[in-house]
């Protein structure tokens, strides 16, 4: 899991003091003016978080390659960015509360996202406590309430002899075409191209596009060239279906990510069982009623 230290402390150490208090509020001003000198930054008290791609696809000297993140205890003030409906609204609130409570001096955009999932199961704990309750389906088909100690969950195992320091793509050859593909892991900077390319369609009233629409992002190369509107066309009208799913099949195998399945006990016969639990409303907002 993203491992918040080696024991995770359910509240700060110690009570501010006023001094600590005045720098805190420094901290808070740097953190939305990147021209303000680091050094004041990180009064807060803080965590170090470590990501599931250990670094691996960072290039060296990346604030990210040694595989941790800095992250700080939620205020109050993350608090007001969680309730902000302008960014509710525009669907970026929790990139807000994200970039908020990260200390580390990074581009946000360069992050993973199987990085960026391990740091939002970070903010739960540091704002509202490692213990996270929901409800799954047991294997009977019941409903059960359960307790997952967020703590406990796990990274999704990779195979890191796949890897090339530094490097975050990797050649597949096609099963079916027999074609050479380079695949590059998603970042924040793409999804964020994913997504505004597909809004862009949905005006335009087209048919759902988004399987079609990730792979033109996440295919680099074909057959050695990097000619993006050659890859479009390929995917458009040239790549079989069995190839589609070879491609996100090796995706899955070789993008970092947290393992959002649990061990849980069956209420009714008490047996084991395990379970992908479902991150609901009620992971950042505790009080909503569904």
């Amino acid at each position: 899991m993203p491992t918040v230290n080696d024991q995770y402390p359910t509240k700060p150490q110690h009570q501010m003091t006023d001094e600590e208090l005045k720098m805190a509020a420094i901290a808070q001003y740097t953190n939305s003016n990147p021209s303000v000198p680091t050094a004041a930054k990180s009064t807060f008290p803080t965590e170090i978080v470590e990501l599931p791609s250990r670094g691996l696809v960072y290039p060296e000297g990346h604030p990210l390659a040694d595989g941790k993140i800095e992250m700080k205890y939620m205020t109050a003030k993350e608090e007001d960015i969680l309730t902000n409906q302008s960014y509710i609204k525009q669907g970026v609130v929790l990139d807000k509360l994200f970039q908020s409570l990260i200390v580390t001096p990074v581009d946000y955009d360069d992050l993973l996202i199987g990085d960026k999932n391990a740091i939002m199961v970070a903010a739960r704990i540091l704002g509202y406590g490692k213990d996270y309750e929901t409800e799954i389906t047991t294997p009977m088909g019941a409903t059960q309430k359960v307790s997952i100690d967020l703590t406990k969950l796990s990274d999704k195992e990779i195979d890191e002899t796949l890897y090339t320091r530094g490097n975050p793509e990797f050649e597949f050859a096609l099963p079916a075409s027999k074609r050479t593909v380079v695949l590059q892991l998603v970042t924040n900077r793409i999804q964020k191209k994913i997504e505004t390319e597909l809004k862009g369609l949905a005006k335009l009233k087209q048919q759902d596009a988004t399987l079609t629409t990730m792979l033109k992002h996440v295919i680099v190369a074909l057959d050695g060239e990097r000619d993006q509107s050659k890859i479009r066309k390929f995917v458009d009208s040239e790549l079989l279906a069995i190839d589609s799913r070879a491609i996100r099949n090796y995706l899955k195998t070789v993008t970092p990510d947290i393992d959002l399945s649990y061990d849980f006990v069956d209420e009714e016969d008490g047996e084991p069982f395990r379970r992908t639990f479902t991150i609901g409303l009620d992971f950042f907002w505790p009080d909503t009623k569904l």
